[in-house]
């Protein structure tokens, strides 16, 4: 059975795009547009990885990396964020969050920086989650 990944992401070409990699990859890709359903769909389908986008509306890929790592049931999932923010700044908002009074969370296993390569991108999910 073909291992389940998560994609959360606003832009339906990033989403095609990511979508068409796994499944060229033997994955069986789920697809979310923001984080709010991302987080419903990971609590039901209990994705073996998730490939997450920064920004986006309704919930930020911010605010659901934290929910996820939050979260005794999901925070062993392995997640990749995909965006075009710079990792450094994704990692400065978490800080941030975190001197509000936010538990801290782990940094994400993989993070890749806008645009990736489909043999990127294949081989960091392999990487994780095997082929």
């Amino acid at each position: 059975m073909a291992k389940k990944v998560l994609t959360v992401d606003d832009d339906p070409d990033i989403s095609a795009f990511v979508k068409t990699v796994l499944e060229e990859n033997g994955y069986n890709a789920v697809i979310a547009k923001n984080g709010e359903t991302g987080l419903s769909m990971a609590r039901k389908e209990k994705p073996e990885l998730v490939i997450l986008d920064v920004l986006m509306p309704k919930q930020s890929g911010i605010k659901m990396y934290r929910e996820l790592k939050s979260d005794v049931a999901l925070k062993n999932i392995p997640v990749i964020i995909l965006s075009g923010i710079a990792k450094r700044t994704f990692l400065r908002s978490q800080e941030a969050l975190t001197e509000f009074g936010d538990l801290p969370v782990p940094e994400p296993e993989l993070y890749i920086e806008k645009p990736v390569e489909p043999d990127e991108l294949a081989e960091a999910v392999k990487s994780l989650i095997g082929g």
